[in-house]
């Protein structure tokens, strides 16, 4: 998925945390805008699961000053953050 637009990468990053890590949490639905940390959706392994889930889907590379909740903390901020890297 090389050229999606922010709804893409809302959906294809929603769909990995339902798959992965919200599969067993019934009842809860994850919004565009809802804070993971609040909402305890990720550990820190987690986290690296995710990185490595946009650099291979959406073919950008994560830094370790990117890893902030400026841009990992909502799928909304996600998506921000993978076009931004992508120009």
């Amino acid at each position: 998925m090389t050229s999606a637009s922010e709804s893409e990468i809302v959906a294809a990053v929603g769909a990995w945390l339902v798959e992965n890590y919200l599969w067993d949490r019934d009842g809860f639905t994850l919004g565009e805008h809802d804070s993971m940390t609040e909402h305890k959706v990720l550990d820190s392994l987690g986290v690296l699961n995710l990185i490595t889930f946009l650099e291979q889907k959406f073919s950008i590379s994560v830094g370790e000053t990117d890893v902030h909740p400026d841009n990992l903390d909502s799928l909304r901020k996600i998506a921000a953050f993978v076009l931004r890297k992508r120009g």
